[in-house]
C-alpha cells in the first residue's frame, strides 16, 4: 500500500532481474576484491525484494495479469539463474562444469514445475522446506563464508566450497525432480488411463 504510485509490478520484476545480474557480476568482482562478496549479499536482498513483491503489488492494486505475469516472472527467473551461475563460473569460486550442471538441473526442475502447473493446476516451488527465499539465505551465508574459508577438505582432498555446495544442490534437485516426475506421472495416468477395449 505504501509503494509510490509511479512504481508498478513491472519495475519490481526488472529490479529483480537487474539484481540477479548484479549478483553474478559481484561474484566475478569477489575474485578481485572482498567487496564483491558484500555486493553479492546486497544484490540477493534486492532480488528478493523485487521478486517477492511484484505479484503482491499487482494484487494489492487489482492489476493482476495472470498469463503475462506468469510468463514474464519465469522467463526472468531463467535468465536470472543464467546470470548468477555464469558469474559464479567466471569468478573461479565454482568450476564452470559444475555451474553448467547446476544450471541444467535448475532448468530441468523448472520445466517440471511449469508442466505440472499446466496439466495439474498445481504450482509448487518449495520442496523439503527449501524455497527461493531459503536458497537466497543459504547462498548469502555461503558467499560470506568465502571470506573465511573458500575451500573445504573432504576425505583428505581439498575442494572449492561452492563446488561442494553445487554438487549437493544438483543431487537435491535431481532427487526432487525424480520424485515429482514419478508422482505427477502416476496422478496423470490415473486420471487418463489407457481405454480398455469393449468386448463385442
Amino acid at each position: 500500500e505504501r509503494m509510490p504510485a509511479r512504481v508498478n509490478s513491472d519495475h519490481l520484476t526488472a529490479l529483480a532481474l537487474a539484481a540477479m545480474a548484479g549478483a553474478g557480476l559481484s561474484f566475478w568482482l569477489a575474485s578481485i576484491t572482498p567487496v564483491g562478496v558484500f555486493l553479492v549479499v546486497l544484490c540477493l536482498a534486492v532480488n528478493w525484494f523485487g521478486d517477492s513483491l511484484d505479484g503482491t503489488l499487482a494484487r494489492v492494486r487489482q492489476h493482476q495479469r495472470p498469463r503475462y505475469g506468469y510468463y514474464v516472472d519465469h522467463v526472468v527467473d531463467a535468465f536470472g539463474a543464467l546470470f548468477l551461475l555464469g558469474g559464479m563460473a567466471l569468478s573461479g569460486f565454482m568450476s564452470p562444469l559444475i555451474a553448467l550442471g547446476l544450471l541444467i538441473a535448475y532448468l530441468m526442475l523448472a520445466v517440471e514445475v511449469y508442466l505440472a502447473a499446466h496439466t495439474l493446476g498445481k504450482f509448487q516451488i518449495t520442496y523439503f522446506q527449501m524455497g527461493p527465499t531459503e536458497l537466497r539465505i543459504v547462498l548469502a551465508i555461503g558467499s560470506l563464508w568465502l571470506l573465511v574459508k573458500p575451500n573445504v577438505t573432504l576425505f583428505g582432498e581439498v575442494y572449492r566450497l561452492f563446488d561442494v555446495g553445487g554438487v549437493v544442490a544438483m543431487v537435491g534437485m535431481g532427487v526432487t525432480l525424480l520424485v515429482t516426475v514419478i508422482g505427477h506421472t502416476r496422478t496423470l495416468y490415473q486420471a487418463e488411463p489407457i481405454p480398455t477395449r469393449v468386448a463385442e
